[in-house]
């Protein structure tokens, strides 16, 4: 029997619209009226996304950015049942 493979995230992809303000990741309205935001740590989610990405640019006229993040960096720890988080490093 073969093991399952662990899945570990070590770059995340994020549709990034830049304003006046600034650059921001990119977000949508989800069933519930939470809002989303559009990251994925794989081109599969981003596929999903892409759509969405650029449906909200042709409404906005704002230019949307595909962004990739690759460096990970561990910075807290949360445990279950633990009051607050554990500094990194």
């Amino acid at each position: 029997m073969v093991a399952p493979v662990k899945l570990k995230i070590d770059e995340i992809f994020a549709f990034v619209a830049e304003d006046d303000d600034g650059e921001g990741i990119t977000g949508f309205l989800g069933p519930d009226g939470t809002w989303l935001p559009m990251v994925g740590a794989d081109m599969a989610r981003v596929d999903q996304l892409r759509p969405i990405a650029r449906e909200i640019s042709r409404r906005s006229g704002k230019r949307i950015r595909l962004v990739k993040f690759s460096a990970r960096s561990e910075v807290e720890v949360i445990e279950p049942n633990e009051g607050g988080g554990q500094p990194c490093g």
